[in-house]
């Protein structure tokens, strides 16, 4: 909510991939739960790792969810859907605005 953004809708959901370029994911992980602003809003990461220690290390950082990418595109579109089915049609979410 700086500069040109500052009327930005905060989004209801995150999907994080761990391999970004500059900043990693696990720091981007780190600062939306750090921020009194951000850290209700639920965050999955969508990966390609499924090492034991990048899990552990991520439900540290308090993630919400930990989902390995599938290689196949109709598994991950299947993976998508269900991602949508669950945290957007079936849970229900905080209010990401209220600043708490």
């Amino acid at each position: 909510h700086r500069g040109i953004y500052h009327n930005a809708p905060r989004p209801d959901l995150i999907l994080l991939d761990l391999n970004l370029p500059g900043i990693g994911g696990r720091d981007v992980l780190a600062q939306i739960k750090s921020d009194r602003r951000l850290r209700r809003i639920p965050v999955v990461v969508l990966t390609s790792s499924a090492d034991a220690g990048d899990v552990a290390q991520i439900y540290d950082l308090q993630v919400n969810c930990y989902i390995t990418k599938p290689v196949d595109l109709d598994e991950f579109l299947r993976v998508l859907q269900a991602i949508k089915q669950f945290w957007i049609d079936t849970v229900t979410l905080p209010e990401t605005d209220c600043g708490n």
